[in-house]
Formats: C-alpha cells, sequence, structure tokens
C-alpha cells in the first residue's frame, strides 16, 4: 500500500511513522509535512491542507490506497467531503460530522439531546445578555468561542472582569472571526482523554491518555497546544472510563447517526472527573490530539495499517494494545510559546535507540541543518515500566541536548501517582 497523510505536526509524525511500520506498506507521503519526518524515511509533499483539488490529483496519480486526514482545519475545511466526491478512499469525519468540533455550540446541543453529562452552559450572540449571565454566575467561569479559533479561543476566566473582557473582544471585538460564545460552568477534578476509532456504530477504545495544557511546571503559564502527556492514566478506576464509554462515547456514536452525520474517524473527548466521579465531556475533538498521539500510538501492537483498511472496508479491525508499563512524552518549545517565539534555531540531533524524536515545528535551513520553525518543536516519547523510569530516561536525555532558546516542562508524568 502506499497512504498519504494530512498535516505537519507531530501527531502526523507520529501517524505517518506508525503506518510505515507495517509490512503491508511501501511508501508514506505527508502533505506538507516537515522536514523531519525524512529522518524516518517517510516522504513529504509540497502541498497544503487547503489544496483539495492538488491533493486528491496526487492521491490518484500516486495510487495512494487511503488517506489520513490529521488537522481540524481540513476536517471543518470539508477535505474529507471533497475526497469522497472524487471516489478516494479517506478516514475522518465529513464536514457535517466535523461539526461535533469545530462548533462547540453544535457539540453542546448533541450532549444535551442525547443526555451526556457536561458543564451547565449557555450560549450567546448578543454581549449584553452574555454579561449579564456571567455576573450573575460568578467566577471561575469558562468561555468558549464557537468555532475554529487556533486553540486559543478558551478563557478559564479567575474573575468576572477577565470572563467580560474576553466574550467582549469575541462579540464586539471580532478577534476570532466568531459570533458566539458559550458561557460554562467551571469544573474542578482530573482531566484525561478518551480517544476511540469509530466506523459507523462501531467504535474501538484506546489506552486513556493524559495531556499537560500548561506551559510551566505546576500547571502554570498560558495554555498551549500542550507540552507533554502520558498513557494510559493507571491510576484512573476502569470503572470511571467504563461510564465513560457508556455515557459518552456510545450515545454520540449513535446521535450522531440519528442526526444524519454518521462519523468514520477518530473521536476525541476531552473529560473531567469531578468530585462526585462522574465523567463530564469538556470538549470534543474530531481528530487525533497532539501530544497524545506520540503516547498512544507506540502503545499499539497490531498492524495500523491493517487495522485502518479493515475498518474502512467494514471488517472488524484487530486492534492490540500494550497492557503493561507506560508511555510518556515530553514537548520541546520555542522560548515565548504559546506567544511570540524566535524562529531558526539548530534542533538537536534526532535520538535512536529506546527514545523517539517526533519533529513538529522545523525545516532545513541553506546549510541543510535542521532548524526550528514553530511554536512546538519536537516531542521526545519512551516507554518504560515505570512513570518514573520513563521521565527519568526522557529528563536524561533532554539535559544531555543543546536547548539554547528552547524549553520544557520538567514535571510531565508527575500526576500519575509515581
Amino acid at each position: 500500500m502506499k497512504l498519504l497523510v494530512i498535516g505537519s505536526g507531530g501527531r502526523e509524525h507520529a501517524i505517518a511513522k506508525k503506518l510505515l511500520d507495517s509490512p503491508e506498506v511501501e511508501t508514506v507521503f505527508v502533505a506538507p509535512g516537515n522536514a523531519g519526518m525524512l529522518l524516518d524515511g517517510i516522504q513529504t509533499v509540497a502541498l497544503g491542507i487547503s489544496q483539495h483539488a492538488e491533493l486528491i490529483d496526487f492521491a490518484k496519480a500516486n495510487d495512494i490506497a487511503f488517506t489520513f486526514i490529521g488537522p481540524d482545519d481540513a476536517l471543518a475545511a470539508g477535505i474529507v467531503d471533497d475526497f469522497e466526491l472524487a471516489g478516494l478512499t479517506v478516514f475522518g469525519p465529513n464536514k457535517l460530522a466535523a461539526e461535533l468540533e469545530w462548533s462547540k455550540d453544535f457539540a453542546k446541543q448533541i450532549m444535551n439531546k442525547y443526555g451526556v453529562p457536561t458543564a451547565d452552559h449557555q450560549t450567546f450572540a448578543d454581549f449584553a445578555e452574555a454579561k449579564n449571565y456571567i455576573e450573575e454566575k460568578g467566577a471561575p467561569i469558562v468561555i468558549k468561542a464557537d468555532g475554529l479559533a487556533l486553540g486559543k479561543g478558551v478563557v478559564v476566566a479567575e474573575t468576572i472582569a477577565e470572563a467580560v473582557a474576553f466574550t467582549r473582544d469575541v462579540l464586539e471585538n471580532n478577534k476570532f472571526g466568531n459570533s458566539r460564545v458559550i458561557v460554562e460552568e467551571f469544573l474542578d477534578g482530573e482531566e484525561f482523554s478518551l480517544f476511540a476509532f469509530v466506523k459507523g456504530d462501531k467504535f474501538y477504545i484506546m489506552p486513556t491518555a493524559q495531556d499537560h495544557k500548561r506551559a510551566y511546571d505546576g500547571d502554570k503559564g498560558a495554555n498551549t497546544g500542550g507540552m507533554g502527556a502520558y498513557s494510559p492514566v493507571s491510576h484512573l478506576p476502569q470503572s470511571v472510563v467504563d461510564t465513560a464509554i457508556e455515557t459518552i462515547i456510545k450515545p454520540v456514536v449513535n446521535g450522531m447517526i440519528s442526526e444524519g452525520r454518521t462519523y468514520t474517524g477518530i473521536l476525541y473527548a476531552g473529560l473531567i472527573v469531578t468530585a462526585d466521579g462522574v465523567p463530564r465531556v469538556i470538549e470534543f475533538n474530531a481528530r487525533f490530539g497532539d501530544p497524545e498521539t506520540q503516547v498512544i500510538l507506540p502503545r499499539l501492537t497490531s498492524d495500523f495499517a491493517v487495522n485502518l483498511r479493515d475498518l474502512l472496508a467494514d471488517k472488524a479491525p484487530d486492534f492490540t494494545w500494550l497492557n503493561a508499563g507506560v508511555t510518556l512524552g515530553v514537548v520541546v518549545a520555542a522560548e515565548g510559546y504559546p506567544g511570540d517565539y524566535v524562529k531558526g534555531l539548530v534542533v538537536p540531533e534526532k535520538t535512536s535507540g529506546a527514545i523517539t524524536t517526533y519533529y513538529a515545528g522545523v525545516t532545513t535551513d541553506e546549510k541543510g541543518q535542521l532548524v526550528t520553525n514553530g511554536g512546538r518543536v519536537y516531542l521526545l516519547e519512551t516507554t518504560s515500566d515505570s512513570v518514573a523510569s520513563a521521565q527519568n530516561a526522557i529528563y536524561s536525555k533532554l539535559k544531555s541536548q543543546d536547548t539554547t532558546g528552547l524549553f520544557y516542562r520538567n514535571d510531565i508524568g508527575d500526576k500519575a501517582n509515581v
């Protein structure tokens, strides 16, 4: 098989690398990919994710068996619809199904209609009405811009003033181009990520993971796209996961069918377990998370490419997973991220052996050196017997690298009761 992955980050690197492990796979192309992927024998294609017609032509010309869509904005733009219209096999939800991610208001409607537990909430298009509601409810409170906002459309406001200011930015200052906000109660508890491969009414649950969103140690600093993750979340009771499957994943999968939006692809539920032990939905994504992908896929022991081929052909895939140890990944980012950051810094050499490097914001300079080109630059991942031993391996390696101009958290995995 020859396969195509759409996207350019660490998530797509992990997907492509796992697909390439299959003896059934001859070549994996990634469009547009990044220069670091080439070090793993992955081929990059100089086509952007919005160039649907050119990507379709490429898939046809290269006899691509199926295409895997990585990023949310490509899904929201209807890339799956265009590929299917062209008669191509593609893994990912169509635009209507992907609305579960690109419209937070739609996701809340689905949750309300099918009895999925989530935070109390209200949607507003009028600033004055939203302001009155915020003042009535008090802080802390969560404000979400409806629609895609490049990961910057949510604020957990500690004060009413902060909540009102963000709401004004969205509704009156058109900060994200969105015309509605969802105002919801702040939920306190332990967060975890639950992913499933979905095809119609069939779904296959992956190991749990826990992401670390804040930029700095101790969950300080601004929210980022994720600074590290580990899998599985072994201190989480299996009963909580089972409850989440029955009360969240299953009703959403079946509800989407009832809505005429049958789902194919990755369904990601960002969940929180509150003091009452009930898992509730923080958000849904219509694709793999980053950096969770980089710690979940290494735990897959079956043939990823064959699994997906079977799933797309409506055959029961035989997904098998590591059932011992832990997989941990730490993101290395450019100083200043998620704000302004410098580009063009030389990236440390690719790791080998038990530690894997997944590249994200990198390119090559005029000397052919791998240099930084984004906020999150690369991630180091390893699988070990325990969180402590995984941390020791990763952090020892990071200390040996020249990370001048870069930074990383030193506490990824600390929540796992080492």
